[in-house]
């Protein structure tokens, strides 16, 4: 029994070692704790979190040589704590930022109001409601005007109320925010994220897309952020197990729906005047994430929530200019007409 007791363990060190190697840091629960509880769905989205961040840094990293990614992990006094992943000023992103966050506690008063203007039902006991989170979220700023934004985000919610059931759903999405219109990108894109979620149910795409357009709207402008993807929450059927499934498949086609799009555009040259109109569209960005964007709500109500995580969503530069219109008829103008009146690109 004991030979086969050092073997167990020397199996056990190998599989740590293994994962070690996998991810960009060791995971907020321990690696230990998360192959004691491997069956639960708490640990394995932690897992595939874990995962989507250290294939999204790899695979950033490996179009940008010359740049490196800091990795900071950091807690949260409250419970939990997370993984930054930042890229700065590099030849080929001027900011591009991987983030996991598994925390837990007790949620904040206006957090839970939030929820509930959302149709969530939480009785709590005593005035306290215990809740566990955790996700991945990217977003990625390229130096070259023809490439691209890209933003995503899949995370887990779990609450448990007073008389001890728990609520859970998960939540995320992918959408491209381009400064200029590139229409075979665009169905690139989509037909990527189509894929994903037709493996689980044609219904899915046209559900999430149209929700994506709906809810990157920027109001005060009319127009949305960019063109869109895919985007759901609040998502708790049919079970909890083929929901984690539907979003391992969302987050596997993360690098294959955005990679081949900066290879492709990464050398393209562009002109003064180019820059100067992907400032001005990242301003836009800017306006939607501290405006509207329910993540970074929810993030900045929080308590001991880490600032620096919740805004490395924003650029390193943007643009805001009086009253900017761009000529008729021309690639601005072409965009704009996009972000204002969405197309379905895949059909």
């Amino acid at each position: 029994w004991r030979r086969q007791a050092a073997l167990a363990a020397a199996r056990e060190d190998e599989e740590e070692k293994q994962l070690r190697q996998r991810f960009m840091a060791p995971p907020v629960s321990g690696l230990r704790e998360l192959r004691r509880r491997r069956r639960e769905l708490r640990s394995r989205m932690e897992l595939l979190i874990m995962e989507t961040q250290a294939e999204g840094c790899r695979a950033l990293a490996a179009l940008d040589p010359g740049a490196s990614f800091s990795v900071d992990s950091w807690e949260r006094k409250e419970g939990g704590g997370g993984i930054s992943c930042v890229l700065q000023d590099g030849e080929v992103f001027e900011k591009a930022g991987v983030n996991v966050s598994v925390v837990s506690g007790l949620l904040s008063e206006e957090a839970a109001r939030q929820m509930r203007s959302r149709g969530k039902s939480l009785e709590a006991k005593d005035g306290k409601l215990p809740f566990c989170a955790m996700g991945v979220s990217s977003v990625i700023h390229p130096k070259n005007p023809h490439v691209p934004t890209m933003h995503f985000n899949y995370r887990y919610f779990e609450i448990e109320e007073a008389d001890g059931t728990k609520q859970w759903w998960f939540g995320g999405g992918t959408d491209l925010t381009p400064t200029y219109l590139n229409e075979e990108d665009a169905v690139h894109f989509h037909k990527t994220l189509k894929e994903a979620c037709d493996k689980h149910d044609l219904k899915l795409y046209p559900k999430y897309k149209k929700w994506c357009d709906d809810y990157f709207y920027i109001k005060h402008r009319g127009e949305r952020r960019g063109i869109g993807g895919i985007f759901f929450d609040d998502m708790d059927s049919p079970s909890k197990e083929e929901v984690f499934q539907f979003v391992k498949s969302c987050a596997k086609a993360v690098v294959p729906c955005y990679i081949p799009i900066v290879k492709k555009h990464c050398h393209d040259s562009f002109t003064p005047e180019e820059k100067l109109w992907q400032q001005l569209r990242r301003g836009r960005y800017v306006e939607f994430n501290l405006v509207y964007d329910r993540g970074t709500k929810f993030g900045l109500l929080t308590p001991g929530s880490r600032i620096e995580s919740i805004l490395m969503s924003l650029p390193l530069t943007a643009r805001w200019e009086y009253m900017h219109t761009p000529p008729e008829s021309s690639k601005e103008a072409e965009i704009l007409e996009v972000l204002r009146n969405p197309k379905d690109w895949v059909h």
